[in-house]
């Protein structure tokens, strides 16, 4: 098998063009080594791959997230096509928005949002090709010449996390990524050898959602030493005014992760200022429009964003970079998971971060190109390995 649709971008044809083909794959991702966290341990991710051909011939790519095994979302996906066929791929914000209404989506905001989300995506991929632009371009146009991100460390015992914050000092990252609430005695040796490797560089600590108020408010206390920039989600992301009543009582700042999917979730933590900073993906608020949105409530409550990233492709990431670099609130720091990857599926472009930067993206649409052997490797992967196939 070979790539579906990989057209030269000539330009439309007509202001008629429609959308007459679209097919999912779902695809097994495993990671280059286990990846430690609060809630578990990681060994691989499933996502659904999103193909929007349309009647002129260009081809968008998207990537929706999945649980496991992928089945629900890949007939959730199905039940998109009877309302998007013969549609026009620029009525984005429309059709995402009909496509809610779907029956597979009743009462389930976050897994439409999570779902629809590789559909707008592939929809804007289209737009980008069709105009020969990238899509930085079509938002705007770009605040920044480049996005910052920071360093994911890796690792289960503190000398593995060292070594690896020492790689990332001296691959030039100024921002410092770690796992904490993983039980006290780990917490603070995992964090005082890392802080011990990386001198004054940004240190930020991720809790993902592992504490109750009580121990939120005590361990930041103890942690606070290390002087973190940020602790993102320390309790549970149900409840906001559990997350407000840790930022009133600390002097550590607190970012708002799990707490926040939607726009109205963004909202709302402006609203009652539950958090200093808001952490989130274009995956969480249901596409890159939305994320967009998110971004100018929180910079008009004079909250800066940090992007999260998603246990996905380099596709996400170069999606999600694309709108970063519109974004004015956009804080330095911000997450990239293509990495973390045994092998992606993208052919190009190089997304290999220097000193921790990425530039401009300027290739029409999002600015990949998949890699189809890898992409049929990973889907032959998820029809075949249990572990993904099955919950």
């Amino acid at each position: 098998m070979g790539p579906p649709g990989r057209h030269p971008v000539r330009g439309l044809k007509s202001r008629r063009v429609k959308i007459a083909n679209i097919r999912f794959r779902p695809l097994a991702l495993a990671f280059e080594e286990p990846y430690h966290w609060a809630g578990r341990v990681d060994y691989g991710a499933t996502n659904v791959l999103v193909e929007i051909e349309t009647d002129e011939g260009i081809t968008g790519y998207g990537v929706s997230t999945a649980g496991r095994p992928a089945e629900s979302t890949l007939q959730a996906l199905e039940g998109v096509v009877p309302l998007f066929a013969g549609r026009s791929p620029f009525d984005i914000e429309r059709l995402t928005w009909e496509a809610r209404f779907l029956g597979s989506f009743n009462h389930s905001p976050r897994f439409a949002a999570l779902t629809l989300a590789g559909v707008e995506m592939a929809l804007w991929d289209v737009a980008g090709k069709a105009c020969g632009r990238p899509l930085y371009q079509l938002m705007g146009g770009a605040y920044r010449e480049d996005v910052d991100y920071f360093a994911f460390l890796q690792g289960d015992t503190a000398d593995e996390l060292a070594e690896d914050a020492r790689r990332a000092v001296q691959a030039g990252f100024s921002v410092i990524y770690m796992k904490v609430g993983r039980g006290e005695p780990k917490d603070l040796e995992n964090t005082e050898a890392v802080r011990a490797v990386i001198g004054d560089r940004k240190l930020r600590l991720d809790a993902n959602e592992a504490w109750d108020v009580g121990t939120a408010i005590r361990m930041i206390g103890r942690l606070s030493r290390f002087e973190p920039e940020w602790v993102e989600q320390p309790t549970p992301g149900e409840s906001l005014p559990a997350l407000r009543q840790v930022k009133e009582a600390v002097t550590v700042p607190i970012a708002a992760d799990q707490a926040v999917f939607s726009l109205q979730d963004v909202y709302e933590v402006c609203r009652t200022k539950a958090a200093d900073v808001i952490v989130l993906s274009f995956h969480e608020t249901g596409g890159l429009l939305a994320f967009k949105k998110a971004a100018a409530v929180a910079q008009a409550a004079g909250i800066v964003l940090c992007l999260h990233g998603q246990s996905s492709t380099g596709m996400t990431d170069c999606a999600q970079h694309q709108v970063g670099l519109t974004i004015p609130n956009l804080t330095d720091g911000n997450q990239i998971m293509h990495q973390l990857l045994r092998q992606d599926v993208l052919a190009g472009p190089d997304l290999s971060l220097r000193h921790g930067r990425l530039g401009r993206l300027e290739a029409p649409g999002l600015g990949f190109e998949l890699d189809w052997e890898a992409v049929e490797r990973a889907e032959a992967l998820y029809r075949q390995d249990p572990h993904y196939h099955h919950a």
